[in-house]
């Protein structure tokens, strides 16, 4: 009997050394797998730094003030982004007309095109001041749009509101008259906002570039801006500076 027991003891130990490793090693790997899990986590992603740094399919580009960024009818491959300066988008039409769509400044993207689809570009943009940029390439952007949603929803936001901004433009374009289409694209030049306090413009900014902006002719444009300056909403200092007061032109029927 005590044998027995003895074996039935032995037996019971062994059972608890076989057990016991089988415990220990179920522990280890569950320790094992939780940083594994942690370290999945992905850090936040900062729009702001994507814009301001390079890394694959981004870089920085330089433009000397007049200088072609790209033109009419090249391949559409990138989205540019301003970082500093002024950029104009032209139009030129098939009989040579050219007209100026948009005047672009820090903080804004152009090329966007390329994302719908385009594979030319429709218009042409030149550097109206020294600029510098930075380039995309095509896959990097859409890359980051469908992997970072920060990054769409500020691009996303973006776009909207230069819809908002081509809307207000025709209804301007067609039920305004051209002094208040051309008091309202000085404002908007000037970023206006601050009361009292008169913004810079782009420097040298031709009457026929705003006669292009706002469909009419250039005579118009000199008498409306000899018109503004004589009551005070403009005046020029090294550039032409508009005055809050302008928009007195804007609201008045």
């Amino acid at each position: 009997m005590s044998p027995a027991r003895q074996t039935n003891g032995s037996s019971q130990r062994i059972q608890i050394v076989r057990q016991t490793p089988i415990l220990l090693t179920f522990q280890t790997e569950r320790k094992a797998i939780r940083p594994k899990v942690a370290g999945k986590k992905r850090r936040d992603f900062d729009p702001h730094a994507f814009l301001s740094t390079i890394g694959e399919g981004r870089k920085f580009v330089l433009f000397r003030q007049k200088q072609t960024i790209f033109a009419q009818g090249d391949a559409a491959d990138a989205v540019f982004y301003i970082r500093t300066g002024k950029v104009k988008l032209t139009v030129v039409s098939k009989i040579g007309k050219e007209a100026t769509i948009g005047i672009l400044g820090d903080g804004q993207f152009f090329g966007e095109g390329s994302l719908a689809g385009q594979s030319l570009r429709m218009g042409s943009a030149t550097a109206m001041t020294d600029c510098a940029t930075l380039r995309i390439d095509k896959k990097a952007m859409m890359e980051a749009l469908h992997r970072e949603h920060k990054f769409s929803d500020l691009f996303v936001a973006y776009l909207l509101a230069r819809n908002i901004r081509y809307e207000e433009d025709l209804v301007d374009q067609l039920f305004n008259s051209s002094e208040k289409r051309l008091a309202r694209i000085l404002l908007l030049l000037a970023h206006f906002g601050k009361e009292g306090i008169p913004q810079a413009v782009v420097p040298k900014i031709s009457q026929e570039m705003l006669a292009e902006m706002i469909g009419t002719t250039r005579s118009r444009v000199s008498f409306f801006m000899n018109r503004f300056r004589e009551l005070g909403f403009i005046h020029y200092n090294g550039g032409l500076q508009v005055h809050s007061s302008l928009l007195n032109v804007v609201l008045h029927d």
